[in-house]
């Protein structure tokens, strides 16, 4: 089975961190292929990113060369997920709802600890679009950017782990949610700190995609994911085959 990870930023260094987390959650029999848009945001923290990074994703996985079993969008809150889902015949996951419907097995209610505050309605909006906003105690920032969880990475720790322990203590979640696809490894403090069950996005988003693989299932098409009309793409940057 080979599935494809895709960053929604162009940082190479934090693709290859979440492609070593997919692989660390993955089965033995399954390939990860991390991949990095062409173009596009080094980091995504806000909608003209989001919406920049919808249309990257698409063109690299529109011009992957190679078969591939299931496509994951490893950016938390990010646009784009529906039209993958257009576009492919494959199963497309994306982090977001894998981890808040995974976090859903585990407590009552669970927290989504993310970057900056201004990721915050993103994040709520798209868990709302995909009917998972109920069972939400709370979106809280740690105040980090994207990059600096990778340039200041015991600060950035430091201040995930306090808004986690705020969301338990405060907000009543049951279960942590982490809402970055860049805060990978960061599970073993958050329980530590927090004694609750800690998800990541990227490691349910792989093993579900690997299970809905081995189920024989993928996205219907006989309504609102089917096959894109036949329509001419003018110019830059997505081209189809």
């Amino acid at each position: 089975m080979k599935i494809l990870v895709a960053n929604v930023n162009t940082t190479q260094t934090m693709t290859d961190s979440i492609a070593a987390q997919a692989r660390a959650a993955a089965g033995p029999d399954t390939e990860i292929v991390g991949i990095t848009p062409r173009f596009g945001a080094d980091s995504c923290e806000g909608n003209f990113e989001s919406y920049l990074a919808a249309i990257a994703v698409m063109d690299s996985i529109v011009n992957y060369e190679g078969e591939y079993d299931a496509v994951v969008q490893a950016g938390y809150g990010e646009h784009g997920r529906e039209g993958l889902q257009e576009l492919l015949d494959v199963p497309v996951v994306d982090i977001t709802e894998a981890a808040a419907s995974t976090a859903m097995f585990l407590g009552h209610k669970y927290s989504v600890v993310t970057t900056l505050d201004r990721a915050v309605p993103l994040i709520e909006d798209r868990l709302k679009l995909a009917g998972l906003d109920d069972r939400c105690a709370s979106v809280r920032a740690s105040g980090m950017a994207v990059l600096e969880l990778e340039e200041n990475p015991e600060l950035a720790v430091e201040a995930i782990v306090r808004q986690a322990e705020l969301a338990v203590t405060e907000d009543k979640a049951e279960v942590i949610v982490l809402g970055c696809g860049g805060m990978a490894n960061l599970e073993e403090k958050i329980k530590e700190r927090c004694g609750v069950p800690v998800v990541d996005g990227v490691a349910a988003a792989v093993t579900i995609a690997e299970s809905l693989v081995r189920l024989g299932l993928t996205t219907s098409k006989v309504r609102t994911y089917g096959t894109p009309r036949p329509k001419k793409v003018i110019g830059w940057p997505i081209t189809q085959g």
